[in-house]
């Protein structure tokens, strides 16, 4: 009478079994699957960064081939094309990512980059404007400052400027930016003061360093100011303040800074030899 019941028994291993191997199978395809969503996330990370930007094009544009509805793949490509600057199709691009139904306000900014890269300005103003004032990110006041500083709005530019400061913990590029703009403005103790804050938050932006150098010489200050730099820096410069004296009709000043930055330099000064045999001959003849 108990054989049936272990037939039973036997039966119901039997499906349990099986039912426990579907599911450890099941368990192991998923965990293979979570490995290889981390792997390519990483990856992702890695092109977007580390390598050269026209093999992350190439790279992105495969994964966009293969998963066209993946819209942090066509990020990655925007964003690589960026890099490669290869502005019209990131324009293009990020034009598909902005009107994907995942499509985020941080999307649109990339979109009015992408745009001002392009020398599209219109364009981006336009996205610009789809976006709520609410949203308020240092990359969108950046851009909205380029744009009000190409349309000569110079009290919108300060103001965008400004917060655009105050929304980063590096500054030093967009005070570099705002301090050129008052210099094209004519502004140029507000440009030597904004030039001298972005070099004391980034010692290293040397375009700053010079752009510091063209506002004192802009204002007949043919003397350098304490920064940090090394021999070549310093003797280019001393070369950009000649230039800047000799602009002003300070000629004398202007070559005595040249042979300085000649004579700074750890090797042959071309532009600033140049310079000074042209003025030279001009002077004799």
């Amino acid at each position: 009478m108990r054989h049936p019941i272990m037939i039973s028994l036997c039966v119901a291993g039997a499906f349990a079994l099986t039912a426990c191997e579907q599911s450890t199978g099941n368990n192991v395809d998923r965990a293979f699957q979570d490995i290889n969503v981390v792997d390519e996330t990483n990856l992702n990370d890695v092109m977007l960064t580390a390598a050269d930007p026209n093999e992350a094009v190439a790279y992105f544009q495969r994964a966009v081939g293969e998963k066209p509805e993946r819209i942090d793949l066509l990020r990655g490509l925007g964003h690589s094309l960026v890099r490669a600057k290869r502005n019209t199709e990131a324009v293009t691009v990020w034009s598909t990512v902005a009107d994907h139904k995942d499509a985020t306000n941080d999307d649109r900014v990339d979109l009015a980059d992408a745009l001002i890269r392009n020398n599209e300005w219109d364009r981006a103003d336009e996205v610009l404007d789809t976006i709520p004032p609410t949203y308020e990110t240092f990359k969108r006041y950046r851009l909205e400052a380029m744009i009000a500083d190409s349309d000569q709005e110079w009290k919108k530019a300060d103001s965008f400027y400004e917060i655009a400061v105050g929304l980063t913990t590096q500054p030093a590029n967009v005070m570099n930016n705002w301090g050129y703009s008052k210099l094209t403005r004519g502004d140029y103790p507000g440009a030597e003061r904004l030039f001298s804050d972005a070099v004391r938050q980034d010692p290293k932006l040397f375009t700053a360093k010079n752009n510091l150098i063209l506002a004192r010489g802009a204002q007949q200050k043919y003397s350098l100011p304490v920064l940090p730099v090394n021999q070549i820096e310093r003797a280019q410069l001393l070369y950009t303040l000649g230039l800047s004296a000799i602009k002003q009709g300070d000629t004398a000043i202007g070559k005595g800074l040249l042979r300085d930055a000649i004579e700074t330099h750890p090797q042959h000064f071309e532009d600033a030899a140049r310079s000074l045999s042209t003025l030279e001959a001009n002077v004799s003849s």
